[in-house]
């Protein structure tokens, strides 16, 4: 038979979890790189961008358009991989918690 209150608390137990593992996402970060490295952005677990950096050869007037193209490049370089993070520690966060059914990812749920 069917166990709703034993389901009920794995639910309740997953979601604490889930938020607790959320609360430490800020502490995560991935950079992303472009133009061979001219331009570096790292963001947060928080999808937060936290630092940019740039080799000096970019900063003068007649390079701000391949500047900024590069900064979105990187920005969505890290994006991207700080995603894959979040998504594994979610993952990891509600492993073994709930039964396996397929086609529910948990982890993307909360992410």
């Amino acid at each position: 038979m069917f166990d709703i209150m034993g389901m009920m608390g794995k639910v309740k137990e997953a979601q604490a979890k889930i938020k607790e593992t959320q609360a430490q996402l800020v502490h995560l970060t991935a950079s992303g790189e472009s133009g061979a490295g001219l331009v570096k952005v790292t963001v947060n677990g928080d999808r937060k961008v936290v630092k940019i950096d740039m080799d000096e050869s970019l900063l003068s007037p007649k390079d701000k358009e391949m500047l900024s193209d590069l900064i979105v490049a990187a920005t969505n370089i890290a994006m991207e991989s700080i995603e894959g993070q979040i998504k594994e520690e979610m993952k990891k966060a509600t492993e073994g918690m709930m039964p396996n059914i397929p086609g529910m990812d948990l982890g993307s749920m909360f992410g």
